[in-house]
């Protein structure tokens, strides 16, 4: 809420659910970045990134919840996958526009000899002037994605697909972004590692806004032509000519 006359804001968020077993807690640090970056998308002014963006602002997370855990708790999904949930909260409570992915899509692979990382874009939330951008890093990440040709030269991986997913972005007077689609294949044994988001529940549309699609991680197996459903967070095995391909999740609609 916002007090009109002072100015001061109160981020109130009794309620939230307790600290979990696996590691999408996010440390109180967390919550305040996403604080600071909604207020500085909501306020029409160039606001310079400091600590004193909160000096009007209060803030109550309740202990143990998964925003402000034990100190021995496990936090590193806080950081790529709880912060995005938390603006596409704050954004809500303003109304100021549908949820974007709410996931930065991590992918790990690797063995003894060595490791990458990624992180992948998918949809933005539309909102009441404009269209969710597609294929893009929402909110608060800016990662890029490794050039193919650097990819593969530099690591045992044939990238088979990477594109926009077309009609997963929510429909509305102001559609979402779509997600994109991204296939690599795997030319030796290797250990790949999920941690992702929105697998289960659609980024939501507002005003009247459809939601957009939920994302879908498959490894698909060479030998005997499997397909599985791996989930939004495991680690799993691939053999050689095995792929993995991540469907990452649209943006909401925003308007009927």
């Amino acid at each position: 809420s916002i007090d009109p006359e002072s100015g001061d804001a109160s981020f109130d968020f009794t309620g939230t659910g307790p600290q979990v077993l696996g590691n999408c807690n996010a440390p109180p640090a967390v919550t305040y970045s996403a604080i600071i970056y909604s207020l500085r998308c909501l306020v029409d002014q160039e606001i310079p990134l400091n600590q004193g963006c909160l000096a009007p602002v209060t803030v109550t997370i309740p202990r143990y919840s998964v925003l402000n855990p034990s100190e021995d708790s496990a936090v590193v999904g806080g950081n790529v996958l709880v912060s995005q949930r938390v603006v596409d909260v704050i954004l809500k409570a303003f109304e100021a526009c549908a949820a974007s992915q709410g996931c930065m899509n991590n992918l790990t692979f690797g063995d003894k000899t060595f490791g990458y990382y990624e992180t992948i874009a998918g949809g933005a939330g539309a909102g009441p002037t404009w269209e969710g951008r597609s294929g893009v890093q929402t909110h608060m990440t800016n990662t890029r994605i490794t050039d193919p040709e650097i990819m593969e030269r530099r690591y045992p991986v044939l990238l088979r697909a990477f594109g926009l997913r077309p009609g997963s972005g929510g429909a509305g007077k102001h559609r979402g972004g779509d997600g994109v689609a991204r296939e690599i294949e795997f030319l030796r044994p290797t250990t790949i590692s999920l941690l992702t988001e929105r697998r289960a529940f659609q980024p939501f549309g507002l005003a009247g806004g459809e939601s957009g699609a939920r994302g879908l991680n498959l490894l698909i197996r060479r030998s005997g032509g499997l397909t599985q459903n791996i989930g939004g967070k495991n680690t799993v095995h691939a053999e050689a000519g095995d792929r993995v391909r991540i469907l990452s999740p649209g943006g909401g609609g925003f308007g009927a």
